[in-house]
């Protein structure tokens, strides 16, 4: 279903599940609900909301889909990946258009902030398109 070799449609999340509903529910690592939501977690949720299965952890997750070149190929609905706490993706986010992108951050629970934003920027190391 999902592999890097894939050349079929890009598939196309639909954003309602994953903004505003879920914004402020609170961090905890290995939360996977809307009690509480680690980064992973979050995405493994909406994605599952869409009907999509996806694994739990961000490492897996970065092996979906199609490997973006670059940030101006990101489209609404692709995963984002950062390197924060370890090397490699550890943390994951949904792109939403115009340089933004909702998380779970560990301090501020589920949120939208700039890839250009100083934190994230220098830690971004890619962006999947999930395929189908």
């Amino acid at each position: 279903f999902f592999n890097d070799t894939a050349t079929t449609e890009i598939y196309t999340l639909s954003l309602h599940d994953a903004l505003p509903i879920y914004i402020g529910v609170p961090y905890s690592f290995g939360g996977a609900t809307p009690k509480a939501f680690d980064c992973s977690g979050y995405l493994q949720y909406v994605f599952g909301k869409n009907g999509i299965s996806i694994p739990r952890l961000a490492d897996d997750q970065y092996r979906l889909g199609l490997r973006t070149t670059s940030k101006s190929q990101l489209e609404p609905g692709d995963l984002v990946f950062f390197t924060t706490y370890e090397p490699g993706p550890s943390h994951c986010g949904i792109y939403l258009g115009n340089d933004q992108f909702i998380h779970a951050s560990s301090s501020r629970g589920v949120r939208i902030d700039s890839l250009s934003n100083s934190y994230w920027q220098p830690r971004y190391i890619g962006g999947k398109h999930i395929v189908k």
